[in-house]
């Protein structure tokens, strides 16, 4: 037998933080940093309270608002009292524990997982918590980052560790460049048609390939942002040069004086060569077309060019008869009311900048609305910075305050029941925009080029034979 067996990352990252395991029992797992939102942190704080215990590190924790807070443009009246209660007890709560706290209006506030990366809080071999299922995101830097529950987050607080089962491994490889219109948001979504929605339960995915390697920083976040949707603990990306180009400079990262140090570390976590998998998938996005979902579920997914599937099962059928579709129907050019971009899957300076540009001297269609939601202030800031708002504005969309807005009907920005809207975000479940509603998820450059015909169509043709937008 080896010395030294071969592991690989997430087994490396895991090892790297044991406090302590014992035969038969979870294991004590450091928890390097915790990020906490006005949703799931009021019943944490209050288990210190009663338990009269202080917060472990305060520097370990960073809070911000995302879920309640409304995204209008005098978002600081809050009409709704539970949402005006969450913000409250989060800034007396951080005020009361000591913990940073970006509030709006600070340049800082956003979306948890937009917020961490575009500071360099988020980074590899990190292990990374939240109380929100999409914590994943941060996996894309190459850390071990996934969501745990409101009285685990009370135990991290307290102790800057949780007890944890170690998880299984899933390798996921996607080859292939993509075609012009097709993202990291079509890949993720065809993976989760392709295993289903509990085809990597007790597993956390390593994304690897041709494809990953030559994605972008916010496209891999994305990708890793809906691990989650097919069962994964979480999913990350081995860091590399990409990474290290994102994270150079960022605030919270690592200064010119331990650069070096920092980026010798990040380099050695990488999966050995002969390292062991309990799972394996091989998928190429070189014909992959844009997906869009069909049903009430990540996993009722299908290519634009396709027809929503005749396999009229239990879950199809109840699916079909909330979406009012029918099995054999294109999804194509189903007609829309609302489109969002948005969200902490979509929500970053990329995925605006792809919005604008396809907007860039259209309008939308005079059935629909459209909100385009930054993920932070910062992306606000950019995206006012390089004009994309104006663009955004005059092509009849609405361009909104930082938040998660419409993924989730906690706030003011709700799709109508009985609305169908095409969205960039990362769920589809029944009445998640609002009672009542109908989500298709897409990626931005989908929903944009639906926004504007006012139904469900490919962007593809709004690519010239260079690759570029027309």
């Amino acid at each position: 037998m080896k010395n030294n067996p071969a592991k690989n990352i997430i087994e490396k990252i895991w090892d790297a933080h044991i406090v302590k395991q014992s035969k038969g029992h979870p294991a004590i797992l450091a928890i390097d940093f915790c990020l906490v939102h006005e949703v799931t942190s009021a019943q944490a704080f209050d288990t210190l309270r009663k338990k009269d215990l202080t917060v472990f590190d305060p520097k370990s924790l960073l809070a911000t608002l995302d879920h309640s807070i409304p995204t209008r443009k005098n978002r600081h009246q809050i009409f709704d009292q539970m949402a005006k209660a969450q913000v409250q007890k989060l800034r007396d709560n951080t005020t009361e524990f000591n913990i940073p706290f970006f509030d709006m209006d600070s340049n800082h506030q956003g979306i948890v997982h937009v917020v961490g990366p575009e500071l360099g809080i988020t980074q590899p071999g990190m292990t990374i918590v939240c109380g929100d299922s999409h914590t994943a995101t941060h996996g894309a830097f190459g850390a071990l980052a996934f969501g745990i529950g409101t009285s685990t987050v009370g135990h991290v607080f307290a102790s800057g560790c949780l007890l944890m089962k170690q998880p299984k491994v899933m390798k996921v490889e996607f080859n292939g460049e993509f075609q012009v219109g097709v993202s990291a948001k079509d890949a993720i979504m065809k993976l989760i048609a392709e295993i289903g929605i509990g085809g990597a339960n007790g597993h956390i995915i390593e994304y690897t390939g041709s494809t990953i390697q030559s994605m972008s920083m916010e496209q891999r976040m994305t990708l890793c942002n809906m691990s989650i949707e097919c069962g994964a603990v979480a999913g990350l990306v081995a860091p590399d040069a990409i990474t290290f180009a994102y994270l150079k400079n960022k605030p919270y990262a690592p200064n010119a004086s331990n650069w070096s140090k920092a980026k010798a570390y990040w380099q050695s976590i990488r999966s050995d060569k002969d390292c062991h998998y309990d799972k394996s998938i091989t998928i190429d996005v070189g014909a992959l077309n844009p997906m869009v979902s069909w049903g009430t579920n990540p996993q009722q997914a299908i290519e634009i060019n396709q027809s929503i599937p005749s396999d009229n099962n239990e879950m199809n059928a109840k699916a079909l008869d909330y979406v009012q579709l029918k099995s054999g129907q294109k999804i194509e050019d189903i007609p829309l009311d609302w489109a969002f971009v948005g969200s902490c899957t979509n929500g970053r300076i990329e995925d605006l900048r792809i919005t604008a540009a396809l907007l860039k001297n259209k309008k939308i269609a005079h059935n629909m609305t459209f909100y385009v939601v930054p993920g932070s202030e910062q992306v606000m800031k950019q995206a006012q910075t390089e004009g994309l708002v104006d663009i955004i504005n005059q092509s009849g969309a609405e361009f909104r305050m930082p938040g998660c807005s419409m993924c989730l009907g906690m706030n003011d920005d709700k799709v109508p029941a009985g609305k169908r809207c095409i969205s960039s975000t990362n769920r589809n479940f029944v009445g998640r925009q609002g009672t009542g509603s109908i989500t298709h998820l897409a990626s931005p450059a989908t929903v944009t080029a639906s926004a504007i015909a006012g139904k469900i169509v490919s962007p593809q043709s709004y690519y010239n034979k260079n690759g570029e937008i027309a």
